[in-house]
């Protein structure tokens, strides 16, 4: 029984491969441009955007499962054209796929988005996301895709680093951006339950509280034991940038179907 990480350098593909390797797997692990070592995962180098080495990467490694992590935020050849070649890869050797999504695919409301919620993309990044899953969803209907949100942790999380920069003054965060945050830990668990069943389709799986970008930087200043009075914020509607706004995410089909506990951020960060 084999997993394939593609993404394993990212910082939720490296969790997966923890969790994995700890729980006795055998794990193969993929970066691109940076070599990540990883303990008892066997790393090899892949460009998601060479379909030819997708497909010999993965007939050579023959994993059962498949988890797809990569992304690149201004590269549409990463987002949708690579996720497309590891769908197609792990079809032709019918390996299990479970694909990594984005709330960042829906343009913002009131209202939490459903599992099932068609994408309503308004920004560049997230059309990619949504052609992702659209060019997943052809070609291997029985695949997992999994929406998630702002992804935190500790400090190699790209979210607290960012709040972190924000209390230092090099950053801003936006009080009008609404998101789900969750735990690095509790997404990779969710990702290898959902691997190891059958759930095919749209799942959403993110923290079950809402809270502001200028929120969650509150939040890490506590956690840390800084300042919030250094907090320097924005809105997005301000800023003049185009980017979903108010974007909560519904995970109560999450909740009935996996035994993962998805924690509240206030919980993660006052712990």
């Amino acid at each position: 029984m084999t997993l394939l990480v593609v993404g394993a350098s990212g910082y939720l593909g490296g969790e997966v491969c923890r969790q994995a390797v700890a729980a006795g797997r055998r794990v193969v692990g993929t970066y691109h441009a940076n070599r990540v070592e990883l303990p008892g995962v066997e790393v090899r180098r892949l460009d998601v955007t060479d379909r030819s080495a997708v497909r010999t990467l993965v007939a050579a490694v023959r994993p059962t499962t498949v988890v797809s992590t990569p992304y690149r935020y201004d590269d549409w050849t990463v987002t949708a054209d690579g996720a497309a070649h590891v769908a197609y890869a792990a079809a032709e050797i019918g390996a299990r796929l479970v694909h990594l999504s984005s709330d960042a695919l829906h343009a913002g409301r009131p209202e939490p988005y459903a599992d099932d919620d068609v994408p309503t993309p308004v920004f560049a990044y997230g059309a990619a996301k949504a052609a992702a899953e659209t060019a997943v969803r052809a070609i291997d209907p029985g695949a997992a895709l999994v929406r998630t949100s702002l992804i935190v942790g500790d400090e190699r999380s790209a979210q607290i680093r960012l709040c972190l920069d924000a209390l230092a003054g090099r950053a801003a965060l936006f009080t009008d951006e609404v998101r789900c945050p969750v735990d690095v830990t509790d997404l990779a668990a969710a990702v290898l339950e959902v691997a190891a069943g059958d759930h095919a389709g749209l799942l959403n799986v993110a923290g079950p509280e809402g809270v502001s970008r200028a929120g969650l930087g509150l939040l890490v200043a506590r956690r840390f034991g800084l300042d919030p009075a250094g907090l320097r914020t924005a809105t997005s509607a301000g800023s003049g940038l185009v980017r979903p706004v108010e974007v909560r995410l519904d995970i109560s089909r999450a909740a009935s179907l996996l035994n993962t506990r998805l924690r509240g951020v206030t919980e993660l960060l006052t712990r």
